[in-house]
């Protein structure tokens, strides 16, 4: 009829760009929605933590973004995009267990059966005060290496718990009842020593 259509197809052209590269953030959430949701890597009630340090209660989560609370209270939305796109830490998955390591410094002086025959006591007791308890998981105590000032020995606590921040009370319960055993059965957890570098009168 006359009439030119490649001004009409080249705005089209610059239209169409245009609104995709618009949507290009709301299609990436929309997707990763998508992913989450049928994936079940994340579910409402899980407690995740992103590698860029947002952690918290997952609350909910729907095709745009998830919503987590944090342990303030405060509500994080986070767009799915940036969870898809991120590493994450589901501590909910695949169980709600989790292997608690606390690490223990004692002095050179120690009898070194003993001290891990009276921490096996003590993880023994704390599974049986506290619930979530230590369930049939066998106390594991490793002694690690001769450090400058003690031993290191690393206990791991088992816990099995519905809300992730319970294993904080049960380290705390642990580390004070351990505290006081040593102290009843005369094992030292030393200060550490520091020594003036350069020495004060070096050697001639």
């Amino acid at each position: 009829v006359g009439i030119s259509i490649t001004p009409l197809l080249t705005a089209f052209g610059i239209g169409g760009v245009s609104l995709g590269l618009a949507l290009q953030n709301t299609l990436a959430n929309l997707m990763s929605g998508i992913n989450i949701i049928t994936s079940k890597k994340v579910r409402p009630g899980d407690y995740i933590e992103l590698r860029t340090g947002e952690a918290g209660y997952v609350r909910d989560v729907d095709l745009r973004c998830t919503v987590v609370e944090e342990i303030t209270n405060n509500l994080l939305v986070i767009p799915n995009a940036q969870i898809i796109s991120s590493s994450f830490r589901n501590y909910s998955l695949p169980d709600h267990s989790l292997l608690v390591p606390v690490e223990v410094g004692i002095s050179y002086d120690s009898d070194l059966e003993k001290v891990e025959k009276i921490t096996r006591e003590v993880m023994q007791e704390i599974a049986q005060l506290l619930p979530p308890n230590l369930g049939d998981y066998q106390p594991l105590i490793l002694y690690r290496k001769f450090d400058y000032y003690s031993i290191l020995l690393t206990v791991y606590l088992k816990v099995v718990e519905e809300e992730f921040f319970q294993h904080l009370t049960i380290k705390h319960e642990f580390i004070k009842l351990l505290h006081r055993r040593y102290q009843q059965e005369g094992i030292k957890i030393p200060y550490p020593i520091f020594f003036p570098y350069p020495p004060t009168n070096p050697p001639s």
